[in-house]
């Protein structure tokens, strides 16, 4: 079976096309707040986008926060083989302070050492898609109706945790 082709990950940062369609799907919340995908969900709760033209033979779909990630740091940032981390642990954010590039076995050890506290973002027992899907949904039903935003995003993520638990950090 051959090798997928490389995503050209600078030719879609620098099309600004690409650009304002991937912002565009950003619900941004202020400086140290996770800024929710507003488009499309993937099964693990990332953010996908149609990124790139076929007429320049780059069109394909991306996962978002890597393009956000390609967009605010440039791609010499993410080193082959790397993914982009989420601190937050939110799988739809796009807040680029809440990214860091890193190897996929130290994502893996993070998700495996968090998920499982109460009331923590990966304990969701919705799935991650479960609740990238609610707060999209809570986010655009809010902006629709005229209904606080900041109170429907809290409704949709405390709904991920029926017990009402949570857990404080340890450091």
């Amino acid at each position: 079976m051959a090798e997928p082709e490389p995503v050209p990950w600078a030719l879609l940062a620098a099309d600004t096309a690409t650009v304002e369609r991937y912002r565009a799907k950003v619900y941004d919340r202020g400086p140290d707040q996770c800024a929710y995908f507003l488009g499309a969900i993937s099964s693990s709760g990332h953010g996908k986008l149609r990124a790139g033209s076929r007429k320049t033979g780059t069109s394909r779909v991306v996962t978002a926060h890597v393009l956000g990630f390609v967009i605010a740091n440039g791609a010499q940032a993410l080193a082959a083989g790397d993914v982009v981390r989420h601190a937050c642990d939110e799988s739809s954010c796009q807040l680029p302070a809440h990214w860091a590039s890193g190897a996929r076995l130290d994502n893996i050890r993070d998700y495996y050492a968090r998920s499982h506290r109460a009331g923590h973002a990966l304990g969701d027992v919705r799935g991650p898609d479960g609740r990238a899907v609610a707060i999209r949904d809570a986010i655009l039903t809010a902006q629709a109706t005229g209904a606080d935003v900041e109170a429907a995003i809290a409704a949709a993520i405390a709904a991920g945790n029926p017990s009402g638990a949570s857990q404080d950090t340890l450091f």
